[in-house]
């Protein structure tokens, strides 16, 4: 299965035109997210950082999922829908491969001249450049610390064994 991976930078023109990079172009067209023979992206405000969200009809099947695991007319769901649909906007891909990326996507990111678009698999982020290599860093340092644990887990785990084994007796 396609994934997005990797990361591109972009620059944002006057109008506020930015290239999508083709290997993502490429995978949102084998997605089938095409409309009128243009191709089209969700995008919506990050929940939890300040970037973009962005996908075809995989990541709109994704959201559909989550909120089906919710009961219906429930307040979860409701604002769930609201913080991923309800502010969602669905970019036309012109001819050129270039989406408008409006204003409000825009500042919630803090993109200005560049941007950054950022695999993670089955969706894609546009991220300020400086902004996203902060990002990178600490998830980096975050990992290497998980590996550190890991590691530590796995050395440890003989000795754990037989000292359970022996507090059964």
């Amino acid at each position: 299965m396609d994934r997005f991976v990797s990361t591109f930078i972009n620059k944002i023109d006057a109008k506020g035109r930015v290239s999508v990079p083709a290997p993502f172009r490429a995978i949102l067209e084998r997605d089938g997210f095409q409309q009128g023979g243009a191709g089209h992206v969700y995008c919506y405000p990050a929940l939890d950082s300040p970037a973009v969200d962005a996908g075809g009809e995989r990541l709109a099947r994704t959201i559909d999922g989550l909120l089906a695991g919710l009961p219906d007319y429930s307040i979860e769901r409701d604002e769930l829908s609201v913080a991923l649909y309800g502010i969602s906007q669905v970019l036309s891909v012109d001819q050129d491969g270039r989406i408008v990326l409006p204003e409000s996507l825009r500042a919630h990111a803090g993109i200005t001249t560049q941007v950054a678009f950022v695999g993670l698999g089955e969706k894609f982020q546009l991220w300020e450049p400086g902004q996203f290599e902060r990002r990178r860093a600490e998830a980096q340092q975050k990992v290497r610390e998980h590996l550190k644990l890991f590691g530590a887990g796995r050395r440890s785990g003989g000795d754990s064994g037989g000292g359970q084994q022996g507090a059964r007796e």
